[in-house]
């Protein structure tokens, strides 16, 4: 355990004050008594896990800061159900992707790249390039902190949406301990469902690929992002896409430029794409002054140039969604957990 630890040493962004106490957990079991602890002391709790969703402000946490390490990967295959692959939280999430490329367990190979651990990827049912993390998902099984017990969720009752489930719904209340998805056994990748990545592999939409050539291209995009982590470029210093892509009525949508992106959503609605939103709002690649800016590669990312604070991101992301809301009429939405500090 340690006091007053930088949390900054451990989120994307790299930035972020102290906590009072941080305790990185190993196993399990170690990881419910821990949040059980501070529960029962009335301490709040901060949950970290890879980083990559978090900024936290300057003043830190006044609490105690639960960093998640556990390890574990249990794999059942079978020709009649595939890969059904048990993961405990701490897992690397890009490295289970590059697993199962490797084995041949197919559907996850879009989501390559993403950095962070597997258990946070159902809070917001990650997804990238035509996919999400809830096409796969059979179960999560968590510790219920309001109720004191585990609780197991099948994928059906995990309410997920864009970037939505339960877990976000009812922010602290589950405390994920492991995963568990069922991938098909094949060496071809799901069929691709993002236009951009089909253009870049050069096949209609509906097509399956080699999973290992499907991980490569999403790998190139990504860093033609800015979006796969490196600690020499400034433009991964960052929390991926700051803002979701907006979900609007029609109506609005009929506001909106001929040449705006529009997605249409089963329920009727429409997704539009917040990058676009952003630069077509008068904010191109790189626009800021300072250490925060925008990403010299992809306007959605908001990134630390070396020596930004949380309290310049902040002023860096209310000045994009203030030009938006006056240009468009459409309040972004940020995606990362913001931690003492709003926009």
């Amino acid at each position: 355990m340690l006091a007053d630890a930088a949390l900054a040493d451990h989120t994307t962004f790299r930035v972020g004050g102290p906590a009072d106490k941080l305790i990185t957990v190993d196993d399990e079991a170690e990881l419910i008594e821990a949040v059980r602890s501070c529960d029962a002391a009335g301490e709040p709790v901060l949950i970290i896990g890879g980083g990559s969703n978090l900024l936290i402000s300057d003043d830190g946490f006044a609490g105690t800061a639960v960093k998640i390490n556990t390890r574990g990967r249990d794999a059942d295959v079978s020709s009649c159900s595939g890969a059904v692959l048990t993961l405990a939280a701490g897992e690397p999430w890009d490295d289970l992707v590059a697993e199962c490329v490797q084995q041949g367990w197919s559907g996850l190979e879009p989501l390559s790249g993403i950095p962070g651990l597997v258990g946070a990827t159902p809070i917001q049912n990650v997804g990238a390039y035509g996919a999400e993390i809830s096409q796969t998902l059979a179960s999560v099984r968590t510790w219920d902190r309001e109720r004191g017990e585990p609780k197991t969720f099948a994928v059906a009752d995990c309410g997920f949406g864009y970037r939505w489930s339960r877990f976000k719904a009812e922010p602290g209340r589950y405390l994920i301990l492991s995963v568990t998805l069922q991938l098909p056994l094949a060496d071809l990748s799901a069929p691709i469902r993002y236009a951009q990545l089909a253009d870049t592999l050069g096949v209609e939409v509906g097509t399956r690929v080699p999973a290992a050539t499907v991980r490569d291209a999403v790998l190139a995009l990504r860093r033609s992002k800015g979006m796969v982590l490196d600690a020499d470029d400034h433009d991964t210093w960052s929390a991926g896409s700051f803002f979701t892509n907006p979900i609007i009525s029609a109506a609005d949508a009929e506001r909106l430029p001929s040449d705006a992106p529009r997605f249409d959503q089963p329920d009727g609605t429409i997704k539009t794409s917040a990058g676009w939103l952003i630069e077509h709002a008068g904010f191109s690649t790189g626009y800021g002054s300072g250490s925060a800016t925008l990403s010299g590669k992809h306007t959605l990312a908001l990134t630390n140039r070396g020596a930004a604070s949380a309290a310049d991101l902040i002023v860096l992301a209310r000045e994009i969604r203030a030009g938006v809301l006056a240009r468009y009429g459409i309040a972004l939405e940020p995606e990362p957990n913001l931690i003492n500090c709003a926009l």
